[in-house]
């Protein structure tokens, strides 16, 4: 990632923590956020996969080795002095049948998608209000969250979930300066989703179902949350980012 400059470095001065930093989007967006100038905080389970990042970011972000369904990770966020944005990013999928869905999935899924999200959000809050200058909270939703899809009934279940969470925290949290918003992306070329991509009939049933077809790339939903979590977003909260290529607009 480029050095921060003052023509990139909007984020300067603030702290930023995103969550399931480890891999993938929230990967991306912990690199882009160091690189706009932010004090970034990540957190994820797998220390090589921090370390990895750490070296990638130039040594510019922060790394917390942490599970965000346990309250020693819940504390430490709630204990911060400062925090600007939290993009809360962790959470899951395993594809499956309705009817072949069992309990240890659907208590795996509700415990990270929905629990967890709802108390990192608390704890997320927490510090923010006792700071006493506002922030931002993005939460990482789905398209998903906004319409049905086979083999999902969980994991769409969970986004609604979000969606909702998202619009309550907002208008509660409005007066306080706290904005929440959320991203919806459609299937994004990542090192998470590439084996699943691989199938050429899985494929082809996504790009069918986009009308820009293309799929998505990590820069599509890094912009998104920068955009949300900059000034230029100032009056925005309780909404939902569709990053689908149209795929919701059908």
């Amino acid at each position: 990632m480029p050095e921060a400059t003052p023509a990139n470095a909007q984020f300067s001065g603030r702290v930023c923590l995103v969550t399931g930093a480890g891999r993938g989007l929230g990967r991306a967006a912990a690199l882009a956020f160091a690189a706009a100038g932010a004090r970034t905080i990540a957190v994820a389970r797998t220390p090589s996969d921090l370390e990895r990042l750490v070296a990638d970011s130039g040594g510019r972000i922060e790394p917390w080795v942490g599970d965000v369904t346990r309250n020693d990770c819940l504390r430490r966020i709630e204990q911060l002095e400062r925090l600007d944005v939290l993009f809360n990013n962790a959470g899951m999928n395993r594809p499956l049948p309705m009817v072949d869905v069992d309990e240890a999935t659907l208590d795996e899924m509700i415990a990270l998608n929905i629990r967890a999200v709802y108390r990192v959000s608390q704890a997320a809050a927490r510090a923010m209000v006792r700071r006493g200058a506002g922030g931002v909270i993005i939460q990482m939703s789905s398209q998903m969250g906004h319409v049905g899809a086979p083999r999902r009934t969980v994991y769409c279940m969970t986004k609604h979930a979000v969606e909702g969470l998202t619009k309550a925290m907002a208008v509660e949290l409005a007066p306080v300066g706290i904005r929440v918003n959320s991203i919806a992306p459609t299937f994004i070329e990542t090192e998470l989703t590439r084996p699943m991509l691989a199938d050429d009939t899985f494929r082809r049933s996504v790009l069918d179902s986009i009308p820009m077809g293309r799929l998505g790339q990590p820069e599509d939903v890094v912009g998104a949350v920068l955009f949300l979590a900059s000034d230029a977003a100032s009056f925005i909260t309780g909404d939902s980012l569709r990053i689908d290529g149209g795929w919701t607009a059908r």
